[in-house]
Order: structure tokens, then C-alpha cells, then sequence
């Protein structure tokens, strides 16, 4: 598992949210966004900065680059 599925999931259980919740911010399907925490799918870069402004890290964290 990549640092960015790991941080993802970590972020998304710290701030209670569901898989499903997550996925309509991205206005994905849920199955896509679950690709993303299995690692096996990385997000566009849009859907990059909207995970990180919902989370409230940065994208260099999300991606393992730095610290929050």
C-alpha cells in the first residue's frame, strides 16, 4: 500500500468520513474512490487538491512529500 493510500484512509477515518461521502465531493463513483485507497488508481490532479482542501492537509502530504 502507497503512502498516499495509507494517508488517505488515515485522514478520512480521523475526520469521519465515509468512502461514499468522499466519493460524491469528487463526484466519483464510489467504486473509484475505493480504487484510490487500495492504491490501485491515483486521482487527477483536481481531484487531488479537492481530497487535500477536504482533509485540510496539502497535496505534499497527501503525496508523502512533507508533513501536514
Amino acid at each position: 500500500m502507497s503512502i498516499f493510500s495509507k494517508r488517505l484512509i488515515e485522514l478520512r477515518k480521523l475526520n469521519k468520513y465515509t468512502q461514499r461521502y468522499m466519493a460524491t465531493l469528487l463526484d466519483i463513483k464510489q467504486s473509484s474512490y475505493l480504487r484510490y485507497e487500495n492504491g490501485t488508481a491515483e486521482p487527477t490532479h483536481a481531484n487531488l487538491v479537492k481530497l487535500a482542501d477536504a482533509l485540510d492537509v496539502s497535496t505534499d502530504y497527501l503525496l508523502g512529500r512533507g508533513e501536514y
